[in-house]
């Protein structure tokens, strides 16, 4: 590495994704003021809401959310349209 253009504050740090429960060590730079004991060993935490642990597209769980009705309005206006073109 170049000297000067990294940060000298590389260090491990626990990321915890509070959306599945899971904590994980890793090196990194990023700043934090919160710290957790983990097998008796103090380390910066590093909170999360979302990861590859609790994100919908690498757990296969996702949902199809349709809040506004845009997909029965979406129906309403071209479903006679796409029936008509098969």
């Amino acid at each position: 590495m170049k000297k000067g253009i990294h940060s000298a504050d590389y260090r491990e740090v626990v990321f915890s994704d509070v959306g599945a429960d899971v904590q994980w060590i890793t090196r990194s730079t990023v700043k934090t003021t919160r710290t957790t004991e983990v097998d008796g060993k103090e380390y910066p935490l590093y909170t999360l809401d979302l990861s590859s642990h609790s994100h919908p597209f690498f757990t296969g769980k996702q949902k199809f959310v349709d809040s506004e009705g845009r997909v029965e309005r979406f129906q309403k206006k071209f479903g006679s349209v796409a029936k008509s073109g098969e």
